[in-house]
């Protein structure tokens, strides 16, 4: 845990608050996350309403833009203390400005595209404004916030830029805005930010478990106000599934990843870390989850059909694009893969057109099947160091 700021460095970074010094996340936090819950249920929805290759992509294009706007605040409020001072109000003009973006995202490639594009950068400027104010006396934090700002200019003129186009052309082009904006903290350094470890790892924990609460959403919308005992066994093996993913997440790797990133060396180390395997990384598990809910929902509307193709790609990769973002986030901290994680992933890929014969309800079987017995063959396999690692403080290698 940090050492406790100092008065005046309290007064330097106060913008009508005061400096994080503890690492749970706030209540105003949580507020604050329960808009992106929309923009994730609306993401699924513009999938849903468009179940082709091209809605697929411009569902997880808009899902990305949505993520970094977030990551954006996760970063902020690892700052700053969100629920004092001016920063609550801020909080809440840029919420009211995401729930605009999030209403706007099932046509966010058609008569709202430019609404889109307005909102989401009202909610990046409000976040930008307020890290300057923060590192207004911190040099280093406030070239960092300016090379931030200059990419945010340029990928939101290229955002409002590209919603007068066609769709085709506004994807192309609000694909390159979000890869300039993404890469401009990897490409012009971490030295200058900050953040509370321990704070920033909850936050993003707390993000996969949203996540996950809009799969069980996906479950209830898909089963629509009737019941029957396919629906109901479909429901049952939905559930089967966002519990197998919680499993692997929170069971050992949250923990095991939070305690190395809180063990990082301050600064650019623990900077780069932070922003590889929670800002990057954790989009792929983040947009696993929402393929899963798009699967899911289209599942429960008929169990004992085949799903169609972008579908069943859905259910089933959505699945595989999760356990390879765990992957990644063990590689970023130890350079090690988990092998069966990564060939469970390849094998649910191979298993896409399986998909596409049997019944959505078999599938839901085989694929509670798969997951189920990975976490018991992982779970006798770490042992005694699975106890070390939830009640006690090492076995940093159980991931």
């Amino acid at each position: 845990m940090r050492p406790m700021a100092t008065e005046s460095e309290t007064q330097r970074l106060r913008l009508g608050a005061t400096l994080r010094q503890e690492d749970r996340v706030l209540p105003l936090e949580l507020f604050f996350d329960l808009v992106f819950v929309l923009a994730l249920t609306q993401c699924t929805t513009l999938m849903s309403d468009n179940p082709t290759w091209e809605g697929l992509g411009q569902g997880m294009l808009v899902l990305a833009l949505l993520w970094w706007s977030w990551v954006a605040y996760a970063w902020l409020t690892s700052l700053v203390n969100p629920e004092e001072g001016g920063v609550r109000i801020a909080l809440f003009a840029a919420m009211a400005s995401f729930l605009i973006a999030a209403i706007c995202v099932p046509e966010a490639f058609g008569s709202l595209a430019t609404e889109f594009a307005i909102a989401y950068g009202a909610v990046r400027f409000a976040q930008i404004f307020l890290m300057a104010i923060a590192g207004r006396d911190d040099p280093s934090l406030r070239r960092s916030v300016t090379g931030l700002g200059i990419g945010t200019a340029i990928g939101v003129t290229l955002l409002i830029a590209g919603s007068f186009l066609d769709p085709g052309l506004q994807a192309a082009v609000w694909g390159l805005a979000l890869v300039l904006d993404m890469s401009e903290p990897y490409f012009f350094g971490a030295e200058g930010w900050r953040l509370v470890p321990g704070h920033f790892a909850e936050r993003h924990g707390l993000i996969v478990i949203i996540a996950l609460g809009e799969s069980i959403v996906a479950i209830g919308v898909g089963a629509g106000t009737e019941l029957t005992w396919g629906i109901a066994a479909a429901a049952a093996l939905g559930i089967g599934l966002a519990a197998a993913l919680w499993w692997t997440y929170f069971d050992i790797v949250a923990l095991v990843s939070a305690r190395r990133l809180v063990r990082a060396p301050e600064g650019k180390v623990q900077n780069e870390l932070a922003r590889d395997s929670y800002s990057y990384i954790h989009f792929l598990i983040v947009a696993g989850i929402v393929l899963l809910a798009l699967g899911l929902k289209k599942a429960l509307g008929h169990p004992s059909d085949p799903l169609a193709d972008t579908p069943a790609f859905a259910l089933v990769g959505g699945i595989a694009v999760y356990l390879l973002g765990l992957v990644a986030f063990r590689y970023r901290h130890i350079r090690s893969i988990n092998r069966h994680r990564f060939a469970l992933a390849v094998l649910l890929f191979a298993l896409f057109p399986l998909a596409l014969e049997v019944s959505a309800l078999v599938m839901l079987v085989l694929l509670n099947l798969a997951l189920w017995t990975m976490i018991g063959y992982e779970t006798r396999g770490y042992g005694e160091d699975r106890a070390e690692v939830r009640h006690g403080d090492a076995a940093p290698s159980a991931s």
